[in-house]
């Protein structure tokens, strides 16, 4: 049953990747031996991902040794956001900074441990939680679907998402 889990899921994956997304997956794989999280990001042209990373200060700390589990919008799923989300968020590296961290998990976490738990609740970088849950063939993770899993990085692994997920507001 596990073993038609994954199948269906990497099925799924490859079925709706993007372009952009294919490319990053074949960079990934090429380069994942020499190349961090960041720079992967960069070679596949996660241009606002890129771009908030870097307005978030947290380029040296992705680049770090990790390891790291990125769930990587791409840069359609940053266009979704309302208008002048994305410039008012790049000009506010606090609150930037919280909206990626989110988006981390410290460790390595592949397509396989995902399907293998089921899911779950999984902490991220900022202190919240992930709700990462596997229906049909699928990985959600808080209803963003991963689009390309397993992109691997010398300090972590990427799973491309097709929408920014938000940290749950402070109380």
């Amino acid at each position: 049953m596990n073993r038609m889990k994954i199948v269906a899921f990497a099925a799924a994956a490859v079925l709706v990747a993007t372009p952009a997304q294919a490319q990053m997956a074949d960079y990934g794989a090429k380069k994942a031996q020499s190349n961090t999280i960041v720079d992967v990001a960069v070679g596949a042209g996660f241009n606002t991902l890129v771009a908030a990373v870097k307005a978030a200060g947290l380029v040296d700390a992705l680049k770090g040794n990790g390891p790291f589990t990125v769930f990587a919008p791409t840069d359609a799923a940053f266009a979704k956001l309302p208008a002048g989300t994305v410039e008012a968020l790049l000009k506010d590296p606090v609150a930037l900074g919280a909206i990626l961290k989110y988006h981390v998990v410290s460790g390595k976490v592949t397509a396989a441990d995902v399907i293998k738990s089921n899911g779950g609740k999984t902490p991220t970088l900022n202190g919240a939680t992930l709700d990462i849950q596997v229906k049909s063939g699928k990985v959600l993770v808080n209803g963003a679907t991963v689009t390309s899993a397993d992109v691997m990085a010398s300090n972590g692994v990427i799973h491309v998402i097709d929408s920014v997920v938000l940290p749950p507001a402070s109380k």
